[in-house]
Order: structure tokens, then sequence, then C-alpha cells
């Protein structure tokens, strides 16, 4: 017996040696599609940091190494691209952001400072306004509606929101609205109010705020949080439904532009889940959109269509829930006081929660009972308490699984708070471009010099040892990759100070963040994030290395081209050749009058009702759902 059980051993160690040796024979003469070469290879696997060469077959990664090596899969149709010295990494994975309302920046008028923007103070403001009304006359004279994104009260020389007047200045005869940079607050005309029928009469909604003139009765034209939904999604509205499939299309490309080939839609509603799935099916997504769907209002898509396998690019990935709201619009959750916050606050001021906890448990809850992936929104620690609380109920009652939960955000984290993300397995998808945009406003008013420095804490990850992810949170912020590698290192303010020396981490650490780390918390891990053998041939190509720069020349590095699957989906040269613009608002391309030409316009009037106290950083996503339906709902 012993003997026969010897042979029988032998036999299939044979057998594997045999089998092994056959595939590495195949392996070796398969020919290449693509070979990339004569450039610095980051391929962000620390088993072969840099490689010479890649070859790709099949929109997949054959080989990665030595050139001499590569090149024994060459053959007389094989396409050879010389990188000329430039620099390529695996595409970029987008661990946060909101595609749809990336496409409305795009192209809406660009109200953000410099130096995504040109707007400085209210002046200029109203001068921006006035020149995109002048380009995109046709689409306000059809749709009757200006709509501007990205201003910021806290980089204006007035340190204070646009109000009606100042509107009332450009037009009194179309609406107007302006969306905050934060994506929770709002500013409209005269017009704008009256068409939501706001007055003084008007009570504050719950969850939200209308501010008031120096009456305290009418209104002044900004609208915090839920307070802005039924307005901003009854004056978008008017595009259509074929608004809302421009905008997927057109923040798909800003995505590519910026070398993402995985682009996140972090709070889908359900009509415009639809129109995702149709854009795809038209073959309109070149990149990768993953779906996290509200789970508020939208547990049955969700289940019905959760999938780890995209469909024409698309896939719905999980669940989305937003708990607080902006850390920089005083409307984050804290469990203390706002520094020295602007504007008429209580004393004793700290924010508050838009979401029930009743709403937030039974959320989590919801999706550790399906084993569905949860993402959220949490930015101030009361926030983050809460969540930490109802993830760890729900271990303790579902077990840990692999759900891989996510905090979205977290940027007033205390440390103690961390040290529970670690334990229950959370993982921290952090914000630190908010230490450029925001790093300054953080430490004179919104948490203080002391609190501030602890923003986006990636420096206590690191010190845990733990995965994290970063992101831009488009359209709160542009969807630069640079500029969230460079804040992720250097952590400078628009002032030039450091905002948290000891959170700083080094480029490698940073470009992990941004490649294989969302990867896995995507679950994306084995297909992307990093350039092996096997993997999607998903990549993009800078003008310079990011680890052999000046750390503080990061933000100046440029992606000259973004790679999906083997295919060029962006190429910078296609840009200058057309002289258009990375930045929202200036593409000739991405003008809104063309966005809007083939739109029609729906009669009767759209109503929105709130199924709970809900933050402002869904409207996007809100708003489309309504274009998506064109229909009264």
């Amino acid at each position: 017996m012993k003997m026969t059980a010897i042979l029988k051993i032998s036999f299939i160690l044979a057998s594997v040696i045999i089998g092994i040796g056959i595939s590495t024979t195949a392996l070796a003469s398969e020919i290449a599609d693509i070979i990339y070469h004569n450039g610095t290879i980051l391929t962000i696997n620390d088993a072969q940091p840099r490689a010479e060469a890649v070859a790709v077959k099949n929109g997949k990664i054959l080989t990665v190494g030595a050139e001499k090596d590569i090149f024994k899969s060459k053959g007389d149709a094989t396409k050879l691209i010389d990188l000329g010295g430039h620099t390529m990494l695996p595409g970029f994975v987008d661990a946060h952001g909101h595609v749809m309302g990336g496409g409305l920046q795009a192209l809406s008028a660009n109200l953000l400072a410099p130096p995504d923007g040109e707007v400085k103070d209210i002046a200029s403001l109203q001068q921006t306004l006035r020149d995109w009304m002048a380009g995109n006359d046709v689409a306000v004279k059809k749709i009757g509606l200006v709509v501007g994104f990205g201003y910021d009260n806290s980089q204006l020389a007035e340190l204070r929101h646009p109000v009606r007047e100042d509107l009332d200045a450009v037009t009194k005869e179309v609406p107007i609205v302006l969306i905050h940079q934060s994506g929770h607050i709002i500013s409209v005309n005269s017009k704008a109010l009256e068409v939501g029928g706001i007055t003084a009469e008007t009570p504050n909604p719950a969850g939200g705020v209308i501010q008031r003139g120096e009456d305290g009765k009418e209104p002044n034209g900004v609208l915090e949080e839920t307070a802005a939904f039924p307005l901003l999604i009854k004056l978008l509205g008017r595009v259509g439904p074929e608004g809302s499939a421009t905008f997927a299309r057109a923040g798909a490309e800003l995505w590519a532009r910026f070398g993402y080939t995985t682009a996140q839609d972090g709070r889908t509603m359900p009509g415009a889940l639809k129109t995702f799935t149709a854009v795809a099916a038209a073959g309109d997504l070149k990149i990768d959109v993953v779906s996290y769907p509200d789970v508020l209002v939208a547990r049955d898509e969700i289940k019905q269509e959760v999938s780890q396998t995209y469909k024409n690019h698309f896939r719905v990935g999980g669940a989305k829930l937003t708990i607080d709201g902006s850390p920089q619009g005083f409307t984050a959750w804290r469990d203390r006081p706002y520094y020295k916050p602007v504007g008429n606050y209580p004393p004793g001021y700290a924010g508050y929660a838009a979401a029930t906890p009743e709403q937030v448990g039974d959320a989590i809850d919801w999706a550790f009972a399906n084993n569905i992936q949860i993402l959220t929104h949490s930015n101030g620690e009361a926030a983050s308490d809460q969540l930490i609380a109802y993830i760890s109920a729900s271990t303790r009652k579902h077990g840990a699984g692999d759900r891989r939960p996510v905090l979205i955000h977290g940027q007033f984290l205390r440390e103690d708070q961390v040290d529970s993300l670690n334990s229950l397995g959370i993982m921290p998808s952090l914000f630190p471009m908010h230490t450029f945009y925001w790093g300054d406003w953080h430490r004179e008013h919104t948490v203080g010099p002391v609190l501030a420095d602890n923003i986006s804490p990636t420096g206590w990850c690191v010190k845990r040892g733990m995965r994290f992810s970063t992101h831009h949170d488009a359209p709160v912020a542009f969807p630069d990759s640079m500029r969230v590698l460079d804040a992720t290192v250097t952590r400078r303010s628009r002032s030039g100070d450091i905002i948290g020396p000891d959170q700083r981490v080094d480029v490698m650490t940073a470009l992990k963040a941004m490649t294989i780390w969302p990867a896995w918390q995507h679950f994306e891990e084995d297909a992307k994030g990093s350039i092996e053998t096997g993997k999607l041939a998903d990549f993009v190509i800078l003008d310079k290395d990011p680890t052999s720069v000046d750390p503080e020349t990061l933000d100046q590095i440029k992606v000259l081209e973004t790679i999906k699957e083997g295919v060029t989906v962006f190429d910078i040269t296609d840009m200058k050749k057309s002289s258009a613009s990375l930045r929202p608002g200036h593409a000739s391309e991405l003008a809104f009058t063309r966005a809007v030409s083939m739109i029609d316009t729906r009669a009767g009037e759209l109503h929105y009702h709130e199924p709970g106290n809900v933050c402002l950083c869904g409207a996007m996503a809100r708003l489309t759902d309504i274009i998506t339906r064109g229909v009264d709902h």
C-alpha cells in the first residue's frame, strides 16, 4: 500500500511538472499585440518595483520585465510603443468621486479659484458668469438657466457667499444657480427663488438652512443642504434625460484626461443608474465606472444589480450612505464646536447630522446582512463615532466577512477613531487635497491650528500599517490626479503652509493610495492597480517620474496618455491639436451649448420629495435621477 501511494504521488507530481513546463512554453511562445519600452515603468508591485518593458495581448498584460526578455514575444504584427523616456504606471483608480456631477462641472461656468479657475472675488465671479452666458447664449435661451460650479466663499476676497443681489446684477430675467465647491450649498438669484417659491414665509426644512438677510426673514439666495435640493433639481431638470447622458459621458472623459482608468460614481440614484447602463450599452464609456447607489433610496436596485463583473465598462459595486455634510462649509457633524466659523452661527455650533440614527443603523445592518459593501460619507468626529458604533454592532451581529466597508473623507478623525477603523477593518478613503484647497481655512476657522494638522490623517494610517486610498471627490475638487499626489506628499496649503508635517507620506505610498489600494477597496486587486502579468493593460503615461522629481513639483507633472486595456482613451497631443483645456467650462468641445443643442426641453414642473434628512453631497446624484426620468414623481 505504501509503495502504491508513493507511485501515485510521483505520478501526480510528474504531471504537475509537465503541465508547468507546457504552460511556460506556451507563455513564452505567445506573441504580443503591443510592447511598451524605453521609459521608466513603475509597476507598484513590491516584488518587481520597476521594469524595462511590458508586453500586452488581448487587453491584458502578457509579460513584465527586462527589455531583452520582453522582446522575445515580439512578432511581425506587434506594435512597439516607445515611451521616449517618459514614465508609465498602472492606471489610477478613483477611490471616490461623482462622475455625472463631474460632467456637469465640465459643462458649466467655471467658478473655481486659482489655480483651477480665475474667480477671486464677487466681481470676477459676476464677469465669469456674463462671459459664460455670452458664449452659451443658445443654451441659456433654450433651457432658461445659467449654471455655475465651484465657487468657494473661503477663497473670495469678501469671505462670503454671493447673494441674490450679486446675481441679480448679472441677470434678473433668467434663473441663476451656483453650486458651491463643497457640493453642499447653492447660491441663486431672485428669479430662481421665485421659481422655487421660496419666500420669507418658507420655513427651514429638516437638515437644511435657508439663509436670511439682515431682517432675519427674507431669503438672501444662499441655501444649505436639504434646503437646496428641491430648487436645484427643479432647475437642472430642465435639461431633460439627454442631459444626464451627456453629463455621464463628459464625466468619464474628464476622468480619463487625468489618468484614471477606473472612475467612481459615489451616490447614484435609480434613474441615473439606468442612464449609466444605457450609456455603457451604447459603447460610450471608455473607462470603467463603478457605481455605489444611495442606500436610503435604492436598495432594490443595489441588490438586483450589484456585481463584481463590468458590463460595457459599468457595474454596481455596493451601496453609499451619507451621515453628515461639508467641513469647509460648516455642515459636518463634529463632537465639539467649530473653532471660528464664518457666518451667522449660534454659540457652540457643531454642525448637524444629515441622516437619522435609525437610518444609519438600519442601512449598515442591511448591507452587512446582504454581504454588500457599503461606503459611508463621514467628515466630522460625531459622524465617525456613529459609523464606528454601527459597524461594530453589525460586525458582532453578522460576523466580519470580507465586505470591506469604507469610510469616505474622515476629515476630522481623531487618532482613537483611526485605531477603531483599523481593528474593525474599515478602509479609510481620505481627502488630502483638503490640505491644499482648505488647509488654511481649517487652521483659521473650522478646527483651529492644532487639529488642522491632522485633517486627512494619512500618517496615522501609515504608522499602523493600514491600507488607505486617496480621492478628489470631483466635482467637489477637480479630478486632478497630480494634485491628489502632491497634496498627499507635501500637504502644502494655498498659502504655502505645511498642514500637518507628521501626516505626510512618501511618493510611493501616495501612489499606492491611488492605484493598488483603491483597487483592493473595489475588490479589484487581482485585475488592476499594478503592472503584473495577467492584469488588465490599464496604464497612465506621465511626462516625469514622480519618484525622482522634487516633491514640491509633483503638481506640475502632466498626464500625457491614458490607456484602457491596451487602447488609448486620452492623448494630450490630440487635446493640444484642438486647443482644448483641462479646466472645466473652457474646452470648446465641452461647451454647454453643444451639450444641450439636441436636448428637448419638457413642459411642466418636476417635483422632488425628500425621503429623509440627507446632505447636498448627493444633489448631483438626485438631480440626475430626475433628469434621467424627465417626468413628475
